[in-house]
C-alpha cells in the first residue's frame, strides 16, 4: 500500500513500546489503548518534533491506512516507526486494554 511501511500485528507490540495514535479527538475519546500518545494525523507534520527518534515507535489508527501514511512519513524522514496491523480494530478484536475518555466501556469507532 506505501512504501517503508513495516507491520506488526497487535498482540506484537512491546508492553513497554511507545505507541502513537494517529485518529481523530472523537475516535480517541470512544477508546484507545491506555498507554498510547495522541496526536491527529492532521497534527503530525506540525507537532512531529514530539514522537522520540531514539527508539522504535508504533503507530495505530482504526483500521491501518491513517497510521501506514504516518509510518511512511515518519520513517521517511528518518523516524523508526512500525504501523499496527489492522489498527485498533485488531487491538480491540484481540482482546487487549482498552480506556476511554468517558464512563462508557471503550469501543472503536
Amino acid at each position: 500500500m506505501f512504501a517503508n511501511v513495516p507491520e506488526v500485528n497487535a498482540t506484537e507490540v512491546p508492553a513497554d513500546g511507545y505507541l502513537l495514535d494517529v485518529r481523530e479527538n472523537d475516535e480517541w475519546a470512544a477508546g484507545h489503548a491506555p498507554a498510547a500518545v495522541h496526536i491527529p494525523l492532521g497534527e503530525l507534520n506540525a507537532r512531529a518534533g514530539e514522537v522520540p527518534r531514539d527508539r522504535e515507535v508504533y503507530v495505530v489508527c482504526r483500521a491501518g491506512g491513517r497510521s501506514g501514511q504516518a509510518v511512511a512519513a515518519l520513517n521517511n524522514a528518518g523516524w523508526t516507526t512500525v504501523n499496527v496491523a489492522g489498527g485498533m480494530q485488531s487491538w480491540h478484536g484481540a482482546g487487549l486494554d482498552m480506556a476511554a475518555d468517558t464512563d462508557a466501556e471503550p469501543r472503536v469507532i
